[in-house]
């Protein structure tokens, strides 16, 4: 169920929506591991200083949330933690996400691979939207692009931009559409 729950909140995040997945081993005793994840998932998404930089994967087990993850202020992982441990059928809230450390570096990397991916109009789609599909985590100057394109092209072209703005490295780790699909029908 925990392979469920990480795949369904990468795809919740990224497009913002929670998918319909069902699995035969769902809780019997109080809400279903999947009826949970989607109310995570609409906390987490519904957190006002939830960004592009910040990006959140989550399991859920019998009651048991467990949050993994970068967030770059450390308010953000206590405020996602706090309104996910609301959520009915939440037990326990494993809070295992991470906080960007200060950097006036990664900062401004953080906006120049921003500006350099949004700013492109093959991406501009994506800009306007109300949650941006592509994340941008930095971390000592360690760059990952997360979450979801609708191609191939897309994903080269995103990681493309990225590079050469002054990450030690980039690692690409989206994922177009079809990817996702296909992940969620071997479920």
């Amino acid at each position: 169920m925990k392979s469920i729950a990480r795949i369904a909140l990468a795809v919740a995040l990224t497009l913002g929506f929670a998918p319909r997945v069902f699995a035969d081993d769902e809780a019997s005793i109080g809400r279903p591991n999947l009826a949970v994840f989607k109310d995570v998932s609409n906390q987490v998404l519904g957190y006002v200083n939830f960004t592009v930089f910040d990006d959140i994967s989550a399991a859920v087990e019998d009651g048991i949330v467990t949050l993994t993850g970068q967030v770059t202020m450390p308010y953000k992982k206590e405020d996602i933690a706090r309104r996910v441990s609301r959520v009915a059928g939440v037990n326990v809230v494993q809070n295992k996400i991470q906080v960007a450390p200060v950097s006036i570096f990664d900062d401004e990397l953080r906006f120049r691979i921003a500006r350099a991916i949004y700013g492109n109009p093959a991406f501009w789609h994506y800009a306007n939207m109300a949650q941006p599909p592509i994340h941008i985590v930095v971390k000592n100057g360690h760059v990952t692009l997360a979450g979801v394109v609708n191609s191939n092209v897309e994903r080269a072209l995103a990681r493309s931009l990225a590079t050469g703005l002054g990450a030690f490295d980039v690692n690409n780790t989206l994922k177009t559409d079809d990817e996702m699909k296909n992940d969620l029908e071997k479920i």
